[in-house]
């Protein structure tokens, strides 16, 4: 297909979220600059962090420092590659847009719709996750239940107007970056011995129990591929700036802002945890090491008010990604990539497609007691790799769109990228080495071809697609 197909095609999202306004009705620009810098800072800090970070601790041990500096430098020139797209080329479809306009149409179809399924299945698993907390707290009730629950409330507020979801994200992420910040502050003063009732620990927990790399090698590889995982959600500010009142000036201030506290709320974290509490007790895993750390300090009610925030970053998420799910299925409709009922706006709001993506993880949730043997595992194990693919299409796609902008429109490079091309480079270099990673390992070996073969199915439509498109 020639190159101004894929602009046009690429434009229709654009044009209707506030690029070149028209009389088309689209997309409220119901989110304030507010709403983008906590969304930014929150969108990241999930489930992931407080509680999946404990496998990672438990593999790495103290070196977890170590895997999560490297990912965090992969996510922060992933960020900054799609902050400069997105700054310059306003959309809902985020990455799978400008993957259309760099690469062609089919890598748009197949980075949107491999997202979607992500999205949706993470919103079932944070249901779930957020389910079993509160039945803990309730025993006797029903998981099920309190999953219907959860999708209900985040599914109306999605359903009502944006400004809703802006608003349940903006204090969501104001409780978990205060959380995580009080954190920092108790843990520093425990390492300093100056928190009343703790001594200083020293480096005895990062040199004893079998030293810093008590796993060797192959533990870091792993706390390495379970921290990558952990920092999925940064694109959804890009989705969500699209709906702002000024995408382009609030996607470039949203991107600058949190690149070093993304750094420092995870890396700072792992370094109190791993000083403070040995890693290799059961409670990093159990309770995770947010909770199991607080516990270790003897903090009264600390560890339970953790669990607290767990729960509110689990329906952040919940949230999040019902918001984000049905703006990538609405913008590729748009672009006349998916069924068009999806595409139907209502109130500013693509109400069709966020049931939809609630429908979708709502059946997840089913799957998960009905089919817990099979047809479950092989979901979890499909979408397993997708942030990966997602990130080479950004990579590739920045490559592309940065030469052409700076010979066509550079006056729209409001953000860029550093040291381009060369740390582009780097950052592809270093998916590639995920990937070398993920083969050798069993657990995440089935996950990256389960990915795999879901990427080759839906890229083999998208071309399909093209070319058939092409020909009409």
């Amino acid at each position: 297909m020639q190159n101004s197909s894929k602009e046009t095609t690429a434009q229709a999202d654009d044009v209707s979220h506030g690029q070149n306004p028209g009389p088309n009705p689209g997309l409220n620009h119901g989110l304030k600059q507010r709403h983008l810098s906590m969304i930014a800072l929150g969108g990241v800090i999930g489930a992931g962090l407080f509680v999946g970070s404990g496998a990672g601790i438990a593999a790495a041990g103290p070196s977890i420092v170590i895997a999560y500096v490297l990912s965090g430098l992969l996510v922060m020139l992933v960020m900054r590659m799609l902050g400069e797209m997105s700054a310059a080329y306003p959309s809902s479809g985020s990455f799978s847009a400008h993957a259309e306009r760099a690469i062609g149409p089919w890598a748009g179809f197949t980075a949107g719709w491999s997202f979607w399924v992500l999205l949706c299945t993470a919103v079932g698993l944070e249901g779930i996750g957020a389910a079993k907390i509160v039945s803990g707290w309730l025993p006797g009730t029903p998981e099920w239940a309190w999953v219907a629950l959860f999708m209900v409330v985040f599914c109306g507020a999605n359903l009502a107007a944006v400004k809703n979801f802006g608003e349940f994200e903006f204090w969501f992420a104001a409780l978990k970056v205060g959380a995580i910040a009080l954190f920092l502050v108790l843990g520093g003063l425990a390492i300093a011995g100056v928190l009343p009732g703790t001594d200083a620990p020293g480096t005895a927990n990062l040199t004893g129990e079998g030293g810093f790399l008590p796993n060797g090698t192959e533990g870091l590889i792993i706390g390495l591929l379970a921290s990558i995982f952990a920092y999925g959600g940064l694109e959804t500010v890009t989705i969500a700036a699209a709906e702002s009142e000024n995408p382009v000036s609030g996607v470039a201030s949203a991107v600058r802002t949190a690149m070093w506290r993304i750094g420092l709320f995870y890396i700072g974290s792992m370094a109190v945890v791993v000083t403070l509490v040995p890693w290799d007790s059961e409670e990093v895993v159990e309770k995770g090491p947010y909770v199991a750390t607080l516990d270790h300090l003897g903090i009264p009610g600390a560890g339970q008010l953790m669990n607290v925030v767990v729960l509110v970053a689990l329906l952040s998420a919940m949230n999040a990604n019902i918001y984000g799910s049905s703006r990538i299925a609405y913008s590729l409709v748009q672009r006349g990539q998916g069924p068009k009922a999806l595409g139907r706006v209502s109130g500013g709001v693509p109400r069709i497609a966020v049931l939809a993506s609630s429908v979708f993880g709502f059946v997840c949730v089913v799957l998960s007691h009905w089919r817990p043997e099979d047809v479950f595992p092989w979901l979890l194990n499909m979408i397993g790799a997708v942030i990966l693919v997602v990130w080479i299409f950004i990579a590739v796609s920045q490559l592309r769109l940065r030469r052409r902008l700076e010979r066509e429109t550079p006056e729209k490079l409001v953000v860029r990228m550093w040291a381009f091309p060369v740390l582009t480079w780097v950052a592809l270099a270093g998916m590639a080495a995920i990937f070398v990673l993920m083969a050798r390992e069993p657990d995440t070996r089935v996950q990256l071809y389960s990915t795999g073969g879901m990427t080759v199915f839906l890229a083999v439509v998208g071309y399909a697609w093209q070319r058939a498109r092409a020909k009409g």
